[in-house]
């Protein structure tokens, strides 16, 4: 039978509710409320993680004395998120809306949000739960009901209570990048190996600064994405970079160390990227006193890198694009074409079915790029260079050091949330029209495996373009991303790039 909310009956129910539950909720709720509103994304620093964490502790404590009952166990975390849900709907990107699975970066959305959550609040929180109830056990006039023998909840809260230490020490962990040692593992004197903050736009953003000589022409590198950090990456695959460049990693906005700095997310456009570049170029000259920088561009780094070299071509001694970006939605429907093609070719009626259900991008959800465009194996599985590294692909390019465990946990998820804010964007760009000319040395670099939704692109709009010199340069055992393929070939023509382009001696 229905009970109105308004009825007496209901009113005489809700009064006998203990008062323990009634505040324990009301504490549980009000708790949610102020993470959802301060941390949407979840706690996403290792500031925000260390007090988040302890915080579910503390609250987790208070809700099992409030209540005293085994139920607390479920109450609590079931009312915490759900509450936290709602809050945080105001906040939009993969990791926060609906629950999506299908693919790959569906589920690295999921584990990258939903689950570090899970991680760094519920079990915490649970944690703290299961002492208050053990200490409302000792001392509570009547016994206080607990799940379990006694021998098991012993067991499972010392697992877990030092899976929370574990947690602690690791988020306290801070990051660092090794000095440069002679081969007596004395520091290298001149040389530079930093891991820095910077005020960008108005952001704190990332910079790993890494260089035998400290005095050695200065390289920006810009990763791909938008959304991927490149400092595990060139950690594992740019040292011999080093011995010629002080070369500078920049975690652009919203990515790796500079996850942070994603909000508000509304002022995060192309635009504002192509300003950082632009202000982490003149940081660098200034720093290290130089009039101009190398520019090293991967992917999406090409896109804002030869927009930064066409707005101020005074900052830059040369350009370097490798997998070059032109128009990245008319390179999306060739690559789309190429690999429904493909797939019928080598049979994969699975493959197929996918490919055609999605249909031709552009896509609403964001998550639907990397299936479409990022699935086909020939572009994944080549013969790659003798020195390739696979710690330098996601995600084991963050298992380094010069991260800590937040950024660690945290990775992918930046990838898909910055991602899903700046690729839309690039609907009108096309280099073909827009950049007809650059005023400095330009050299493309172009994989044997790259896609050639990409690669026909890119050769159309380096024959029109008009620039001081410019070389094509041809990797045979690269795909998208020849810094990582092959990286000593890189890292020689990075060489010829610096012989060819500096002044000559006096």
């Amino acid at each position: 039978m229905h009970v109105r909310s308004d009825s007496p009956r209901f009113r005489s129910r809700v009064s006998r509710l203990p008062v323990g539950v009634v505040g324990a909720v009301a504490l549980m709720a009000s708790a949610a409320v102020v993470a959802g509103w301060l941390v949407p994304r979840g706690p996403v620093t290792t500031v925000e993680a260390v007090f988040t964490l302890l915080g579910a502790l503390v609250l987790g404590f208070a809700v099992g004395w409030l209540m005293r009952s085994r139920w607390a166990l479920l109450l609590a975390p079931a009312v915490f998120m759900v509450v936290f849900e709602l809050t945080r709907m105001r906040a939009d990107g993969p990791t926060v809306d609906g629950i999506t699975l299908y693919g790959l970066y569906g589920v690295i959305a999921f584990v990258g949000g939903r689950g570090i959550d899970a991680i760094l609040i519920l079990l915490p929180l649970t944690v703290g739960v299961s002492y208050g109830l053990a200490l409302a056990r000792r001392f509570a006039p009547k016994p206080v009901q607990q799940p379990g023998p006694r021998w098991m909840r012993r067991g499972l809260l010392t697992v877990a209570t030092l899976a929370v230490v574990v947690l602690v020490a690791g988020l306290l962990r801070p990051a660092s990048t090794a000095d440069f040692a002679d081969a007596r593992g004395d520091h290298v004197p001149g040389s530079i190996a930093q891991l820095v903050d910077v005020s960008i736009g108005g952001h704190d953003q990332a910079l790993m600064l890494r260089g035998a000589s400290a005095r050695a022409p200065v390289l920006l590198y810009l990763e791909g994405g938008p959304g991927g950090t490149g400092i595990g990456r060139v950690r594992n695959s740019g040292t011999d970079l080093e011995q010629n460049f002080v070369v500078a990693t920049w975690d652009q906005r919203g990515t790796g160390k500079s996850y942070a700095a994603l909000e508000p997310s509304a002022t995060l456009t192309v635009g504002q990227m192509v300003d950082d570049t632009l202000e982490v170029v003149d940081y660098l000259r200034a720093r290290f006193e130089k009039q101009k920088v190398y520019l090293v561009g991967s992917s999406w780094g090409t896109i804002i890198g030869t927009m930064a070299v066409q707005r101020s071509p005074d900052k830059f001694a040369a350009y370097v694009g490798t997998g070059q970006m032109v128009d990245p939605f008319a390179t999306d429907k060739l690559m789309y074409s190429e690999s429904i093609h493909d797939a019928q070719a080598r049979g994969d009626r699975s493959a197929v079915k996918t490919l055609q259900a999605l249909g031709p991008p552009p896509y609403d959800n964001t998550l639907d790029y990397p299936l479409a465009i990022a699935s086909n194996p020939k572009w994944i599985q080549f013969t790659h260079g003798e020195d390739y590294s696979a710690a330098s692909e996601y995600p084991t390019s963050l298992f380094v050091r010069e991260y800590s465990l937040i950024e660690q946990l945290r990775g992918m998820a930046a990838i898909a949330e910055t991602f899903h804010v700046l690729y839309p964007q690039l609907s009108d760009t096309d280099f073909r029209i827009d950049v007809p000319r650059l005023e400095v040395p330009i050299y493309l670099v172009e994989g044997g495996h790259e896609a050639s939704g990409r690669e026909t692109l890119a050769r159309t709009w380096f024959d029109q373009l008009t620039a001081p010199a410019k070389t094509w340069v041809d990797f045979p055992n690269s795909g998208h991303t020849p810094p990582y393929d092959e990286p000593g070939r890189f890292s020689r023509l990075m060489e010829d790039v610096l012989t060819s382009t500096s002044p000559p001696a006096a």
